[in-house]
């Protein structure tokens, strides 16, 4: 393909060698190979400018840029080549994404849930071979692919198109993060639902504020053709006020919605309710407790209507599925005590997980959690405070501390618990205070692991370590 024909779309400042022949497109210098289009990104840390002339030793055959390279090269300039990789790498690919139905997620809690549970009504309602991209891993059909982002980089997420729309898939649901969002990893793309779970805080290390945050999340509105949103969120005003696409309502609190939920009830294996939308009302069942399920379930069921799908078939669909791997998952125990595995790792999150999880009076409530390093700092204290306050006993410890003190990280936390009479304990490393709940634990106690979910590692500095909780559940119920 010729360069002029991978850069049309590009908003361009200059082109030299136009008719110069591309066979790949590479924003990595090591990963450049002979007749490749080096994409020179301006990043956080680094800056690919730097890295020009390595790609042109790698064999590179055109630049992509910012600023003008020192050599005799074909080369596009453009102001923005962030922007002009997605594009670029659109056209490369050949526009796959046009070739399926999109539908895109955002929101701070519930977006992998809700794309699990949409790929199930996919799948069982219209027989669709549907993709699947998000924080658990990427899947095409029934095939895992692990996966390193949520959203993934844009020249990587054509890719996966691609290979979805080569091997027949004929929808995609995928998680669409505030990141890839702000950072153009999904520009280009037509979402043909774009749906939004709610905002709480969360990623304020990288957008600054929830303002900020919110407007992030808001883009996804202007480009799909219809949006289903929350109308019970505090900014699904935000949300929707600049929204180009028709927008469909779902709610719990608010009965002026196009669909909403009547006669809730909650219980320890799931919940239970009545969809409500115009004349229609269909009772819905989903086996994940929480009021957050029922909003997850609204949302997907909303999706589903925007697709063309009956109320009722939404409702069996969503009936028949399945939990989803690290969101309030069951592990096995050896005794008259229950250990849940979730992901919530935001204030918000914490809270309803363990709301969901005050099924009854005869054990204790006990919250296992750390905070990220390298990450939002001002929700550790925050964190702290919804664990004492939900929780009868906490037990802090690490998350993935990346390059930060791990105990650094635990007294930021605790310091949400002071003047709360909740008794907690400090155990840094989380392994060992896995295995110290599960030594300790009383009867008819249920013990919460927060934080990890569906992750099967730790990073401490810039390593990932293995460290699958389930495993060491196990292991350690086995020695006892």
């Amino acid at each position: 393909m010729k360069l002029s024909e991978i850069v049309k779309d590009v908003k361009l400042e200059e082109l030299k060698g136009g008719e110069t022949e591309i066979t790949g497109i590479s924003y990595d210098s090591r990963a450049v190979k002979p007749g490749d289009l080096f994409v020179a990104i301006k990043g956080f840390e680094f800056d690919g400018h730097k890295y020009i002339p390595a790609a042109i030793e790698a064999g590179a055959s055109a630049i992509l840029c910012q600023e003008k390279p020192d050599a005799d090269i074909a080369y596009a300039l453009s102001s923005d080549s962030r922007l002009a990789l997605a594009l670029a790498g659109r056209e490369f690919y050949g526009d796959p994404a046009s070739e399926m139905t999109i539908v895109g997620v955002t929101g701070t809690n519930g977006k992998t849930t809700t794309t699990y549970l949409l790929k199930h009504l996919l799948e069982s309602k219209l027989d669709a071979k549907v993709g699947l991209i998000g924080t658990n891993g990427n899947m095409i059909g029934s095939e895992f692919l692990h996966s390193e982002r949520t959203t993934p980089e844009s020249l990587e997420l054509q890719r996966l198109f691609r290979e979805m729309a080569d091997s027949g898939c004929t929808h995609v649901v995928m998680e669409v993060s505030s990141h890839s969002l702000s950072l153009d990893r999904v520009a280009g793309i037509h979402f043909d639902v774009g749906i939004f779970t709610n905002l709480t805080q969360d990623h304020l290390d990288f957008h600054g504020t929830m303002e900020e945050y919110a407007k992030a999340k808001a883009k996804l509105f202007r480009m799909c053709t219809d949006g289903c949103f929350n109308a019970d969120d505090a900014w699904c005003e935000t949300m929707t006020k600049d929204a180009t696409c028709k927008i469909h309502s779902y709610a719990i609190d608010a009965h002026n919605t196009e669909l909403y939920a009547d006669d809730v009830k909650l219980s320890p294996s799931g919940i239970e309710f009545y969809a409500v939308s115009g004349n229609e009302r269909v009772k819905t069942k989903l086996c994940i407790p929480g009021k957050f399920s029922v909003y997850n379930a609204l949302c997907v069921m909303s999706a589903g209507l925007a697709l063309g799908i009956s109320l009722s078939d939404c409702a069996d669909a969503v009936g028949s599925a399945k939990g989803v791997k690290g969101r309030m998952e069951l592990v096995p125990t050896d005794g008259d005590y229950t250990i849940v595995i979730d992901y919530s790792h935001t204030p918000d999150a914490l809270e309803n997980a363990l709301k969901a999880l005050r099924i009854n009076d005869e054990g204790r409530l006990v919250a296992l959690f750390g905070c990220g390093g390298d990450r939002d700092r001002t929700k550790r204290p925050i964190m702290g405070a919804v664990a004492a306050k939900y929780a009868d006993f906490v037990i802090v410890t690490s998350d993935n501390p990346r390059t930060e003190e791990p105990q650094s990280i635990i007294d930021e936390i605790v310091v949400g618990m002071s003047g709360s009479d909740t008794p907690y304990t400090v155990i840094c490393d989380r392994p060992d205070a896995i295995r110290w709940a599960i030594d300790n634990h009383r009867p008819h106690d249920v013990i919460l692991l927060a934080g990890k979910g569906h992750e099967d590692y730790q990073v401490v500095g810039h390593e990932k370590h293995h460290m699958d909780e389930r495993e060491i559940v196990a292991e350690h119920i086995e020695k006892r």
